[in-house]
């Protein structure tokens, strides 16, 4: 399904990044394997993590290179994509996994805090990118390929207590793919955002109690059968959207949409807003919608 193809995939040394390295590798692609080796909560630099990784798919009979670089920072981020065509000669598709946790209740949250959560959960989306679209605009003729990126959010972008810099950092993932994918169509870009559930040393720091489910419940490796599709040539027409992976189940989400809306010429008085909210405009509608999150 993937043969013939050169996908960069960053934050792939561990989790749902790592299984989908490994599978894409499986389905033929050729594979650039990025990771900064940080700790969950970033921290830290290991090369080795990219390396092990490229190294189990190339003693598996795949092809792959491993690169250690932060893409969060644009001078990494467009070694990434140099790197990929200096050895491969072309990017096909882009895959990014890279992230952190900074969790802390509102008022115990730092600037550093909140800054480096949307920095690689948001930023790493921004600087990979830019990074591939001026590659691909460098060539002389318009692409005829399609070319694919693919952005992770997460469930938290409904908002979780105790994460307001995650949750926001993933809310804007798809701001940044409805944007993206507007922008970069005529283009032959493709730009998708993937809501991923699977167990990992993310889902391993909340405390067993709370876990949202277990690894048996959501194996992180079925996420990758996703991640393939959206890389691949059958997804040629799917752009601009949010899709859901997790154990047995996919699908796909809705956009924001407006639920009601009433009209008044001349506009409206905050006392007659008051009246709508309580009357037809607000009728059948709930309006408390933060405590199915606590």
């Amino acid at each position: 399904m993937l043969a013939d193809k050169t996908l960069i995939l960053a934050g792939a040394g561990n989790g749902l990044g790592r299984y989908a390295a490994e599978h894409l590798a499986d389905l033929g692609a050729t594979v650039v394997v990025n990771d900064l080796g940080a700790s969950v909560t970033g921290e830290g630099s290991d090369p080795a993590v990219a390396e092990a990784v490229a190294e189990t798919i190339t003693e598996s009979g795949g092809d792959a290179i491993p690169h250690h670089g932060d893409v969060a920072d644009p001078e990494d981020a467009t070694d990434l994509v140099e790197t990929t065509v200096d050895a491969y000669g072309r990017v096909d598709g882009i895959a990014n996994f890279a992230g952190i946790l900074r969790d802390g209740w509102i008022p115990n949250l730092s600037d550093d805090d909140w800054a480096e959560a949307l920095r690689a959960n948001l930023g790493t989306n921004f600087a990979l990118l830019r990074a591939a679209v001026r590659h691909w605009r460098g060539y002389e003729e318009p692409l005829e390929d399609q070319r694919a990126y693919l952005a992770m959010s997460s469930m938290g972008a409904l908002g979780n207590p105790g994460q307001l810099n995650y949750s926001a950092s993933k809310a804007g993932v798809l701001g940044f793919v409805r944007s993206a994918s507007t922008e970069l169509w005529d283009q032959n870009v493709r730009v998708n955002a993937l809501v991923p559930s699977g167990f990992t040393r993310m889902t391993a720091t909340v405390p067993e109690a709370h876990r949202p489910y277990t690894r048996e419940e959501m194996p992180p490796e079925r996420v990758a059968p996703m991640v393939a599709y959206l890389l691949a040539d059958a997804a040629e027409d799917v752009t601009g959207c949010t899709l859901y992976a997790g154990g047995d189940r996919i699908g796909i989400f809705s956009d924001p949409t407006m639920e009601r809306s009433a009209f008044q010429p001349g506009g409206w008085s905050a006392e007659e807003i008051a009246d709508q909210m309580d009357g037809d405009l607000g009728s059948d509608v709930e309006l408390t919608r933060t405590e199915r999150y606590l």
